[in-house]
């Protein structure tokens, strides 16, 4: 142990430049050596507190939520809303046999087109990727210092822990920004980079017995901190060292082994960083985690569209189809809603071999928990340009997550500093796509 990076740590907990939360994390690191605790930004402790947990409000339907994030802005006109005339892009529409169109660029979809639910009718106000993807992940724009929690923070906050020793919520191929928000850092997401390597420094530098004795000395030098400087976030910290130990000497961590999956099923998903992120996905849900959001980039298409589609489209439809098709040969698809999300669309005209940035429309794909199957929800113009019918925001699609998931989007929750908050900023859920 490096105990004169923690005698420094204690001494100068507020020095210029160092807050509780480097205090905490170089102890981690000086203590453990683990690489697992999450980035957690300034929280609001006892948010968590602000009410009892409710179980079974709304729909409830779906136990645990996979969201699929096409990071860049996926085209709705090159994927789930095709278009003729001056908006057509490189690929061909093509017909499903659940009665709605996609584009050549979706072979394995169309596959399982009858399993989903396409909303059409996405629109938002932002076109900057940063703020963009903040919304879509969070369903608020960003508001000054306040951080806002991702949907599996919400969960965790109404609905408890999912599971005894894994998880609640996990980012794959994402860190864990905008992640716990004012929740608790024991709320933060578990960040997974490499779905093939799954959860690598699970294992201490040395025997689980020397980390037990590491994480007592920790303990004990987080008393007296406590003691000169009350602060609800140092005791979050001192839980989730007491849960990452746990997680550690139990057997649950096989459920981050993707070996253990059949060499077909892999090969079948894809060996991506999203095919395998799905999978991934797909196990952690499985094995109990309740929420999943997997990241897919490379998708601000301003140039070279139709190769970008086929390759990282390719890779995506391959990767969707097979997490849908795997889901439902297991029962689980009626119990697991899967989201496929974008911060925006793209520019119904193109602009040379590509489309620029256009928030004003483009699509979201649902499946399983309780959602329609084969169904179309809203629609756009016949250039793609804005919602010709039921717009629905990234407000309203968290508030409907929340719905299907059994939370209580109508109810407000206050930060430390007062402020009320509902999930999905109190929008309304989208009940028109549920069975």
């Amino acid at each position: 142990m490096n105990r004169d990076l923690l005698k420094q740590a204690f001494r100068e907990p507020h020095a210029p430049g160092h807050s509780r939360r480097d205090f905490v994390a170089r102890c981690a690191w000086a203590a453990f050596g683990l690489a697992v605790m999450p980035a957690v930004g300034d929280a609001f402790a006892d948010a968590a507190s602000a009410g009892p947990a409710v179980r079974g409000a709304g729909f409830g339907k779906a136990k645990r939520v996979i969201v699929i994030n096409l990071q860049g802005g996926l085209s709705h006109l090159d994927s789930f809303d095709p278009k003729g005339g001056a908006s057509k892009g490189p690929g061909e529409t093509v017909g499903t046999k659940a009665g709605f169109q996609l584009t050549s660029f979706l072979p394995e979809t169309a596959k399982v087109a009858g399993e989903l639910t396409v909303i059409r009718s996405m629109t938002a106000k932002v076109g900057v990727h940063e703020t963009a993807q903040y919304l879509i992940r969070t369903g608020f724009e960003p508001r000054g210092t306040l951080v806002h929690p991702n949907f599996g923070a919400w969960a965790q906050h109404y609905l408890g822990a999912s599971h005894a020793t894994l998880p609640s919520n996990v980012c794959i191929n994402h860190g864990a920004e905008h992640g716990n928000g004012f929740f608790p850092a024991s709320h933060s997401p578990l960040p997974i980079f490499d779905a093939n390597q799954g959860l690598p420094n699970a294992k201490p530098q040395g025997s689980l017995a020397v980390a037990e004795k590491r994480l007592d000395l920790l303990h004990h030098m987080d008393q007296d901190f406590a003691a000169k400087v009350p602060d609800a976030r140092v005791r979050d910290y001192g839980s989730f060292y007491d849960e990452t130990l746990k997680l550690m000497k139990s057997a649950d961590l096989k459920a981050f082994d993707l070996t253990q999956e059949d060499a077909a099923l892999r090969d079948g998903y894809g060996r991506t960083r999203l095919g395998q992120g799905c999978l991934l996905a797909r196990r952690l849900t499985e094995h109990g985690v309740r929420y999943v959001e997997v990241t897919s980039g490379g998708w601000d298409m301003h140039k070279g569209l139709e190769e970008a589609m086929g390759e990282t489209g390719a890779d995506f439809d391959k990767a969707f189809a097979a997490l849908i098709a795997d889901l439902k040969q297991r029962g689980l698809l009626d119990s697991t809603l899967v989201a496929v999300v974008t911060e925006f669309g793209r520019k119904p005209e193109m602009e040379g071999d590509g489309r620029g940035h256009h928030p004003a429309a483009f699509s979201t794909v649902l499946a399983g928990g309780g959602t329609k199957r084969g169904f179309v929800y809203g629609a756009t113009d016949a250039k793609g340009y804005a919602p010709a019918e039921k717009p629905v925001t990234p407000s309203e699609l968290h508030a409907t997550l929340a719905f299907a998931a059994g939370l209580p989007f109508e109810q407000e929750i206050k930060t430390d500093e007062g402020r009320p908050m509902a999930i999905g900023n109190k929008a309304k859920p989208v009940l028109g796509v549920f069975a």
